[in-house]
């Protein structure tokens, strides 16, 4: 399965934030969208990524004051990306390999959608049982 039949079931909205807002900004526009990640972006340009993990780190070493530095301070510049036309399988061993659980899909330099490891997960375990189903009914019909 593709990124972008992935995309096409879950949609292509992004949340994103400004690198000039606060960390606690951040934390609670996450805690209200639930959702673990935000793409950092100036404009059209991805500048990087603002998960749960950094906003814990950064909480973790500098205490509560952390949370009115702005997000550029804490987040992930080193962005990860996924393009729309590569395989589940290999952007589970990225994510694996780069310890990362959201990649923003971007196509042509354009961000066009969002991943994350559950919705990866996902769609393996629906292909897996389709798989299954197909064997099944292979085997029913001799």
């Amino acid at each position: 399965m593709l990124v972008s039949q992935i995309l096409k079931t879950k949609g292509a909205n992004v949340f994103t934030a400004s690198p000039n807002e606060t960390v606690a900004a951040a934390a609670a526009f996450l805690h209200t969208r639930k959702v673990g990640a935000v793409v950092v972006t100036e404009g059209d340009r991805v500048v990087g990524i603002l998960s749960e993990r950094d906003i814990v780190r950064i909480v973790a070493e500098e205490g509560a004051p952390a949370l009115t530095k702005t997000v550029a301070v804490c987040m992930t510049a080193d962005v990860v990306f996924a393009d729309p036309g590569e395989t589940v399988q290999l952007l589970l061993e990225r994510m694996t390999d780069r310890r990362v659980r959201h990649l923003p899909v971007c196509k042509d330099d354009q961000l066009v959608g969002i991943v994350s490891i559950g919705d990866l997960v996902k769609s393996k375990i629906a292909e897996t049982e389709a798989e299954a189903e197909g064997l099944k009914a292979y085997i029913a019909t001799g």
